[in-house]
C-alpha cells in the first residue's frame, strides 16, 4: 500500500510538472472578506461599507495582492455581499492599481451543485456580482469527498471548465488534505489547468496541516498554502482574554479556546514585547515562517496597518521552535474545519 501511494505521488508530480503556470503574484499576505456581509458572527451592517472601502484601499497601497472571498459570504439576503463590495471597490481603483491585484472567489459546494455546468454557472454569477469578465482564481470552497463523494468529480470538472472557458486565470482549492490534493492536482494537470493555491485552516491553534504533511505536499506541487483564520477568529490577536471577549457566538468560541492555551498566548505576548510588535503580528509571522501566505480579515485601516506590520520582520529559529513547543501543549486547539479531507 505504501509503494502504491508513493507511485501515485510520483506520477502526479510528473504530470503536474508539465502543467501551465500563470504569472500570478499573490504577495506575502492577503485579505479575507468573510466578515463583509456577515451579521451573525461579525455584526456587519451597510453603514460599515465606507470603512471597508477605506481598508481595501489601504491594503492595496500597502502592497496586498490577494483578496479572497466566496459566493456564500454574507448572511441570509446578504449572501454574495462580499463579492459585490470587492467588485465595487476594485472598479473605483485606478487601472494600474487594479491590474496589480488578484481576486479569488470560492464556490460553495452546495448539495444541489451536482454537475460541472452548475459550478460554471456559479462562477458566472460571481463574476456578475463583481462586475468582472474574468477572475484571477476560481476556487472550490471545500472538497465534497468527506460528505458527498459522488459530487467531487463534477466539482473538479466544473473548475477546469471555468479555466478553459476563460472565466478564470487559474484554479484554487480549499480544505483539501494531502491525499485529495495530490489526486486533484494530477487531474488538473492532465487537463492542463494550473492549480495555484490550497486554502487551509492554519495557526498556532490549528497546526494539523503541518502535522499531516499537507504543507509538504503543497511545496512538492508548487501550490501556495494559503492560511485562513491565522488569528483563530481573534483568539491570537492579543485583544481578548477569558474575562474580555467579543459578543455573540464568536466570543463563546474564543473563550473556549483561550481557557486552554495560556502558556502559548503568554509566549506570543512575551515575544511581541521583546520585538516591539503586537501579539497578532507575532502570530502572523509564525504562519509565514512555515511558508504559508496568511489571509486576514480586515474591517478598518488600522487593522490593515497592524497586519502588514507582520511583514516587516522574521522570527528567529529559536522563537519559532518555542512557539511550536507551546502550541503542542494547547489543551483545546481550534476546532478543525469539518470539510478538511485526508
Amino acid at each position: 500500500a505504501e509503494c502504491s501511494v508513493s507511485y501515485i505521488m510520483l506520477l502526479a508530480l510528473v504530470v503536474v510538472a508539465a502543467a501551465p503556470s500563470p504569472r500570478l503574484d499573490l504577495g506575502r499576505m492577503g485579505v479575507g472578506t468573510w466578515a463583509w456581509g456577515n451579521k451573525l458572527l461579525w455584526g456587519y451592517d451597510t453603514g460599515q461599507d465606507a470603512e471597508l472601502q477605506a481598508a481595501f484601499g489601504r491594503a492595496v497601497d500597502r502592497g496586498v495582492k490577494f483578496f479572497d472571498t466566496g459566493d456564500s459570504y454574507g448572511t441570509g439576503a446578504l449572501e454574495g455581499r462580499a463579492e459585490s463590495l470587492l467588485g465595487q471597490f476594485r472598479g473605483e481603483l485606478p487601472a494600474q492599481k487594479s491590474e496589480n491585484i488578484c481576486f479569488g472567489t470560492k464556490l460553495a459546494v452546495y448539495p444541489w451543485r451536482l454537475t460541472p455546468r452548475s459550478f460554471v454557472d456559479a462562477c458566472r454569477a460571481s463574476l456578475g456580482r463583481m462586475e468582472r469578465t474574468q477572475l484571477e482564481v476560481v476556487q472550490a470552497h471545500w472538497s465534497a469527498q468527506r460528505f458527498q463523494p459522488w459530487q467531487e468529480q463534477a466539482l473538479w470538472e466544473g473548475l477546469a471548465d471555468c479555466y478553459d472557458l476563460g472565466l478564470a486565470k487559474a484554479v484554487g482549492l480549499s480544505n483539501f488534505g494531502p491525499r485529495q490534493l495530490e489526486k486533484c492536482a494530477a487531474y488538473m494537470a492532465r487537463r492542463e489547468v494550473p492549480v495555484v493555491l490550497n486554502q487551509i485552516q492554519f495557526s498556532l491553534l490549528s497546526t494539523q496541516p503541518e502535522e499531516s504533511g499537507l504543507l509538504d505536499v503543497c511545496r512538492q506541487f508548487k501550490i501556495t498554502a494559503v492560511a485562513y483564520s491565522p488569528l483563530a477568529l481573534g483568539a491570537l490577536s492579543g485583544k481578548y482574554s477569558p474575562d474580555r471577549l467579543p459578543p455573540g457566538p464568536r466570543g463563546f468560541v474564543i473563550g473556549q479556546v483561550l481557557s486552554g492555551c495560556r502558556e502559548l498566548t503568554g509566549t506570543v505576548d512575551e515575544i511581541a514585547r521583546e520585538r516591539g510588535k503586537t501579539s497578532a503580528q507575532v502570530a502572523l509571522a509564525w504562519t509565514m515562517s512555515k511558508g504559508t501566505l496568511p489571509i486576514v480579515g480586515v474591517r478598518s485601516v488600522s487593522q490593515v496597518d497592524e497586519n502588514m506590520g507582520a511583514c516587516d520582520f522574521r522570527l528567529s529559529g529559536a522563537e519559532v521552535a518555542e512557539l511550536d513547543r507551546k502550541a503542542r501543549l494547547v489543551k483545546r486547539p481550534a476546532t478543525q474545519n469539518v470539510f478538511m479531507t485526508d
